[in-house]
């Protein structure tokens, strides 16, 4: 049976204004060279949507994980939308596009990157994620959630299906090394390693064997690309992006949102060196404003019907996230009033990459030794 392949791929190729949103001639770019790729048969499908400042293409197609085509496509729209960006003096154009020159895949270019293969079951719902001024680690928390703490998924509990548990493939995105360990055996292991979200990163979830579906076939995949790591310094934040898939078998769609009821704390925001909470919110309030912010994620969600995205939903725009929305802000406000003081700024260790040094170095020759 042909498996079909969600790809995301996303990329600040230039604010309008600051870091707020994407222009809307970047979006119809993008969505005309697209659908120039679904007639020429690189692609199924697509939906061309944004998170902030960042321009994000969801795109379906049978070719599977870091295919050159299709990747190519994807940066081709982003050089294309970063000469009109260049054009219209929007802000930071061509921001995330690291290179001059595409290199097989968009991997270490820029580009973030969640891509997932699967076999599409009989009905099989799809939510992509996407997030702006924060880092990948910010999925830790409602990833973990999904898939692994009963309190938020019933099935856990009560779905034999699901009563096993998931495997968890996380990422020391400092060393460059993986491991899997599987809940809910290993919880508070789990737990020891996603909680240090600037450091180790959940990647994919994957059924267990002998379960409703192939143990080989991710649920869930996380992009963990962190653009200091390519550029070597602070260019932007890494607005990570997740696709989901839910139901028979996965946790139901109102588990897979339930998370995000909670705005946890992030880092990112302004600079990306602040805390904050992150908001969910609809794709029309998915622009960054106050202080940059405050961080926002967008919930898309589709059914597949061979290879083709039956949507998009608009899965936050709903009153149910109202009080979430509303505690959000409460949070930032408070956050706020600590100005430059910790816990609101990040500590010194995850500055280092930001434009703090370039300040500190004016002050080391003055500094003397404490007798």
């Amino acid at each position: 049976m042909t498996k079909v392949t969600i790809s995301i791929i996303k990329a600040d190729v230039g604010g309008w204004p600051g870091h707020s949103t994407v222009h809307p001639r970047l979006m119809e770019i993008a969505r005309e060279m697209l659908s120039k790729a679904v007639k020429n048969a690189t692609i199924k499908d697509f939906h061309v949507t944004h998170c902030g400042d960042d321009l994000e293409l969801i795109m379906s197609h049978e070719k599977g994980d870091n295919n050159q085509h299709v990747h190519e496509l994807a940066w081709n729209v982003f050089k294309e939308a970063t000469k009109e960006a260049k054009s219209l003096k929007l802000y930071g154009a061509g921001q995330d596009m690291l290179s001059d020159a595409f290199s097989g895949n968009v991997r270490g270019l820029g580009p973030g990157i969640a891509e997932m293969t699967f076999t599409e079951r009989k009905a099989e719902p799809i939510i992509a994620f996407l997030m702006d001024k924060t880092e990948p680690g910010a999925f830790n928390l409602p990833i973990f959630k999904m898939f692994a703490d009963p309190f938020n998924t019933a099935g856990l509990v009560i779905d034999p299906n699901l009563h096993p548990g998931f495997r968890f493939e996380i990422w020391d995105i400092m060393e460059s090394k993986k491991v899997m360990m599987s809940s809910p055996e290993e919880m508070y292991d789990i737990l020891a390693l996603v909680g240090a979200k600037e450091r180790y990163v959940i990647k994919r979830i994957y059924p267990k064997k002998d379960g409703k579906l192939p143990a080989d076939e991710p649920v869930a995949v996380i992009s963990t690309e962190k653009l200091y790591k390519i550029a070597g310094e602070y260019v932007g934040k890494d607005d990570p992006v997740a696709t989901v898939r839910a139901q028979s078998g996965l946790p139901a769609l109102g588990e897979v949102l339930e998370p995000f009821a909670f705005p946890h704390l992030v880092s990112g925001w302004m600079r990306g060196s602040h805390n904050g909470p992150i908001m969910p919110v609809s794709v029309k309030n998915a622009m960054c404003t106050r202080f940059d912010g405050p961080p926002r994620v967008v919930g898309v969600g589709f059914q597949l019907s061979n290879a083709k995205l039956i949507g998009p939903v608009d899965l936050f725009d709903d009153p149910g996230f109202d009080y979430t929305r509303e505690k959000a802000q409460w949070v930032a406000d408070y956050m706020r009033r600590h100005g430059p003081f910790e816990p609101h700024r990040l500590p010194l260790a995850d500055m280092e990459y930001t434009t703090l040094p370039n300040v500190m170095k004016k002050l080391k020759d003055r500094f003397q030794k404490v007798e």
